[in-house]
Order: structure tokens, then sequence, then C-alpha cells
């Protein structure tokens, strides 16, 4: 079992993120909004998924009324 979790941390890539004070302090109070314990690297995972699930679709929304339209 340890040898599965040290593979699944494996395939993750560590950045560093520059954002503006403010900014953190927003994601801050998110986090603290949820029920549970969120970290802001869980926040900013969620909300940058959330983006690009959003682009992917309307990109095939806008492709798709294109070839039709």
């Amino acid at each position: 079992m340890r040898a599965a979790r040290k593979d699944s941390s494996n395939a993750l890539e560590r950045i560093n993120l520059r954002l503006a004070p403010e900014v953190l302090e927003a994601i801050d109070a998110e986090c603290s909004r949820r029920a549970g314990n969120v970290s802001r690297n869980t926040w900013i995972t969620e909300a940058v998924t959330e983006r690009l699930a959003r682009l992917a679709s309307s990109s095939r929304h806008q492709g798709a009324g294109g070839a039709n339209g």
C-alpha cells in the first residue's frame, strides 16, 4: 500500500505560484467557508480543474455550433 501512495505522489508535479496577498486572502476566506479542512492547494486545484472543464466544454459547443450553423 505504501508503494502505491509513493507512485501516485510521483505523478504530481510541484510548481511555484505567485499570487497577490489579496488573492490569497480571498482564497483563504473561501477555504474557511467550506465544511472540513480545505487547503489552499486543494482549493486552487479545484478552481483550475473547473476552469479547464468549462473551457473544454465551451470549445466543444463553439466548434459544434460553427460546423452546424
